[in-house]
């Protein structure tokens, strides 16, 4: 009878104590996946608050700090989350989320070659990481790096050949060559395979109107890019005289 009267005595005792800390993690969890997805909808002033609460209490959780220096970035806060994504590197230097996000951090700030060096590690430990393939290529392609740059490209592209984002970011580095057939090649397959992106349109126009003399699939470009609501198709298409046609 003693033996039931402490065992109970025992379970009275832990099962509250059980309970705190079931609520304690499962309020962290709350705020983890709420914070993460505010930043994944763009409702980045609440995804700081919420990771920064977070990360509080878990200061090493490589997850938060990658979503609360990305909120902070397109909060245009650059320097803070400069500092957060370091704050984690210090913790996870190997981590590539971690690293991506440096290195597009970077890229924003202008400095370019610290940029490339971070989307270097993530190609260190994973050479096929289309992402770093996409965005080291875009880097080197600011630098003048061309041939650099197009490597990085084709890579990509044969990785992710249904990624319209490959081409496009391939084709601003033709163009940015004078290599405009090429471009507008590559434009062509963005196009394919996102026709609802009005921004491929805009730079095939230009292509279309600047450099090829080919007015006419230049206003088609612009006439598609503004019915998707595209202000510089709209705008290019007043600078023309010509109405939007709308659909």
């Amino acid at each position: 009878m003693r033996k039931i009267t402490v065992r109970s005595k025992f379970i009275s005792r832990i099962i509250p104590i059980c309970l705190i800390l079931l609520a304690s993690i499962t309020s962290a969890a709350d705020l983890l996946s709420q914070g993460l997805e505010a930043q994944r909808k763009g409702k980045n002033d609440q995804a700081v608050e919420l990771l920064g609460k977070y990360l509080k209490d878990h200061p090493d959780a490589a997850p938060a700090r990658r979503g609360l220096a990305l909120a902070l970035n397109t909060l245009d806060r650059k320097a803070e989350a400069l500092e957060e994504v370091n704050r984690g590197l210090a913790k996870h230097p190997q981590d590539t989320s971690l690293l991506l996000a440096q290195g597009s951090i970077l890229a924003g700030l202008e400095r370019r070659e610290e940029a490339i060096a971070a989307f270097s590690k993530v190609l260190a430990a994973d050479p096929k990481n289309v992402e770093a393939l996409k965005e080291r290529g875009e880097n080197l392609a600011q630098e003048g790096r061309f041939e650099e740059s197009m490597k990085n490209y084709n890579q990509a592209a044969a990785l992710a050949p249904k990624d319209p984002w490959v081409f496009f970011k391939r084709g601003m580095g033709y163009f940015c060559q004078g290599k405009y057939q090429e471009a507008v090649a590559d434009f062509s397959t963005a196009i394919k395979l996102a026709p609802d992106s009005p921004l491929f349109y805009f730079g095939r126009g230009q292509i279309y109107l600047l450099h090829l003399d080919q007015k006419d699939r230049a206003v088609a470009d612009f006439q598609e890019g503004c019915r998707l609501e595209h202000p510089l198709c709209c705008w290019e298409l007043e600078k023309l005289g010509i109405k939007p046609i709308k659909k």
